[in-house]
């Protein structure tokens, strides 16, 4: 392409969108169809300009003038809490339905591995004489033992506040590191599964895995739901850099990136709630079968809302990404 030849077809209609951009006044109908359509024209010049004859001053110019035209076209949009109630009820649960082909598999395989931990370690004395001495694993797991007041060592509040801001760290992180080909994701999983499969393998050893898991369960069957959802995903967006199918690996990670970043916020409001069931419900003095109770209503309440909300939501075409009119602007590209 001959850029100066191109420059001087169309530098015309890139001045006459420069000045209805300088309009103090309100523009007519016929100028605002006006500034919609050299908008349009000026986006597909900057795409060619890029993908041909790039040249850095002139890309520039045309970069700030689309910029501008797409802000006087759509306009400033503010969030209300009608943005609130809708990424409740249709982005959020949406976005975690479409990936269940991801975190569902996490979820099964991540137990799996953690119950045979449990069992290993369990069954073999010497595994557990390689965690820690005999008197101190005697100290974790006796009646009134460490893994008992563990959940009463604080104030039921800070301590919901600090389970709340670790987990939700390590919920971030899946979905952050994802993009390293979802490997830290990995490492992630496989620690906490190990956590979680010492306590089963020693307070089984002991005769006491009725009282781990009804410390357990309560607290743990929302949140590791929700750790297995971060995880799925940030898998999920670590296999879009591998294969991103018929869209551009940009394209692809940018869509499956801000829909994370959405997830981060919404399971940041699970792993609140299960944070509170462990500093308020877990410690406290109900039966064991009333604490679990309560845990697996939650449980049960959030994949009713992931698969009724947003089953619904999807299948009414809902991803969990932005609105069209809020992404970044797409032009054509040229061959």
């Amino acid at each position: 392409m001959d850029l100066d030849v191109f420059v001087s077809a169309h530098r015309a209609e890139w001045d006459r969108l420069e000045a209805l951009l300088r309009r103090q006044r309100r523009l007519d109908g016929a100028e605002a169809d006006e500034l919609v359509t050299l908008y349009q024209r000026t986006a597909t010049h900057l795409s060619l300009i890029q993908s041909s004859a790039p040249d850095p001053q002139l890309t520039g110019r045309l970069s700030q003038l689309v910029a501008r035209a797409r802000s006087a076209v759509t306009g400033t949009r503010r969030a209300s809490w009608r943005d609130v109630t809708r990424f409740l009820t249709h982005g959020f649960p949406a976005a975690v339905y479409t990936s269940r082909r991801w975190w569902v598999p996490t979820a099964l395989l991540s137990t799996a591995v953690a119950v045979l931990l449990g069992w290993w370690i369990g069954t073999h004395p010497e595994v557990q004489a390689s965690i820690a001495a005999p008197s101190e694993l005697r100290e974790l797991t006796r009646p009134g033992g460490q893994y008992e007041t563990y959940y009463s060592s604080h104030p039921a509040a800070s301590f919901a506040a600090q389970v709340w801001t670790n987990n939700a760290w390590a919920a971030a992180l899946c979905l952050i590191l994802g993009v390293f080909l979802g490997l830290p994701v990995l490492w992630i999983l496989f620690q906490n599964m190990l956590n979680l499969g010492v306590g089963f393998g020693l307070m089984s050893s002991a005769g006491r895995l009725d009282t781990f898991l009804g410390l357990v369960l309560p607290h743990g069957l929302l949140e590791l739901t929700a750790v297995f959802v971060a995880a799925g995903t940030g898998l999920r967006l670590g296999w879009t850099l591998i294969d991103p199918g018929p869209r551009t690996r940009r394209t692809a990670l940018a869509e499956e990136g801000r829909a994370a970043i959405g997830m981060a916020i919404g399971l940041a409001l699970v792993l609140f709630v299960s944070g509170a069931i462990e500093g308020f419900v877990t410690p406290s003095g109900l039966p064991t079968w009333a604490r679990i109770t309560i845990g697996v209503i939650a449980e049960v309440a959030f994949l009713l809302y992931v698969y009724v909300l947003g089953g619904r939501a999807a299948r009414a075409g809902e991803t969990g990404d932005l609105d069209a009119a809020e992404r970044s602007a797409t032009v054509p590209t040229a061959a």
